[in-house]
């Protein structure tokens, strides 16, 4: 990670990055720019996001490649998909009874929209800690009925079912 670091320190080195120094965050790049739709499950650690997800943001985050720096701010170069983000808190972060911050969700938000992930769902599964075992098949219907997949359009290269299944010859 260390190149990494090196490799985006100066536009000389992003320009001639060391050989190797972004191979994982082209890689997740690449995996990003495939998806048809986008699926995030994270816990709210904190307030915040967990070192995991923020460790693959800074890898997916990368001013030349998915986005450009602008007088006006940060534009994205990224084809816009819909992003659906679950979040777990044991806690209540929104709504009327919220009893802590959240900062997950527009650090999340901003950093997504950043580089042109605009189209995003968050689906909060809140108080998980009071949470009796017997309700939670109950709260996982409940976060399920909010998705709105409205905004999921037809997968690339797909008609009328899987690849697997089509009688394209």
């Amino acid at each position: 990670m260390a190149d990494y670091a090196v490799a985006l320190s100066t536009p000389t080195t992003l320009a001639a990055p060391p050989k190797g120094s972004l191979d994982v965050s082209e890689a997740l790049i690449q995996e990003v720019e495939a998806a048809d739709v986008i699926v995030i499950g994270t816990p709210m650690h904190n307030f915040a996001i967990p070192s995991a997800l923020k460790a693959w943001i800074d890898q997916i985050l990368r001013v030349g490649r998915t986005m450009k720096s602008t007088p006006a701010g940060k534009v994205g170069m990224l084809r816009d998909r819909p992003v659906f983000i679950g979040v777990a808190s044991g806690a209540i972060f929104s709504g009327e009874r919220a009893n802590q911050p959240d900062f997950l969700t527009p650090y999340l938000s901003l950093a997504l929209s950043s580089i042109g992930l605009k189209t995003q769902q968050f689906l909060p599964l809140q108080a998980t800690a009071f949470l009796d075992w017997n309700e939670a098949p109950l709260a996982r219907k409940k976060v399920l009925a909010a998705l709105d997949l409205s905004v999921v359009r037809e997968p690339r290269g797909m008609r009328s079912g899987p690849a697997a299944l089509s009688s394209t010859g």
